[in-house]
């Protein structure tokens, strides 16, 4: 299965960019891994925001693609259960998953129709910047748990 991961916004800080860069090399040693960063709206209008970034994801991703929307509202997987989804996903045919970090505001009502799962890294808000190093680093963490490699305790 091949993975995507869109993202509103650039990452600015080092840290995040050689996390990043960490986890995105480790993780495509196991699967196939394609970026996109889409731009972030400008000016304080959340709804506009959403709504022009919510559009230029969406531009993005094929009626086939099965998506996931990064959503604090969404499931809480621990690791080895979001292990067990994608494999399932992976067995189940399913060519491209496109995982979805929405911006600041974060996304629109129709990209949170559009999501196939809405998938919560836990109760706590993170920055969008910070949430997509650790999608990365989860995605690693459960290429090695579906494998029974050490590095998840």
């Amino acid at each position: 299965m091949k993975y995507r991961l869109i993202a509103v916004g650039r990452l600015r800080e080092p840290y995040l960019v050689q996390a990043r860069d960490d986890f995105r090399t480790r993780f495509r040693r196991y699967e196939s891994l394609e970026e996109i960063e889409i731009a972030a709206a400008r000016g304080d209008d959340p709804v506009r925001a959403m709504r022009e970034e919510s559009a230029r994801i969406a531009g993005h991703l094929m009626p086939s693609d099965r998506v996931w929307l990064l959503e604090r509202t969404g499931t809480e997987l621990s690791s080895p259960e979001l292990s067990r989804r994608l494999s399932a996903l992976a067995d189940s045919g399913v060519s491209r998953l496109s995982l979805v970090v929405a911006g600041t505001y974060g996304a629109d009502p129709a990209l949170i129709e559009r999501a196939d799962f809405s998938w919560s890294l836990g109760r706590l808000t993170f920055l969008h910047e910070w949430a997509r190093a650790i999608v990365l680093e989860q995605l690693y963490r459960a290429a090695k748990i579906a494998r029974n490699e050490p590095y998840h305790h």
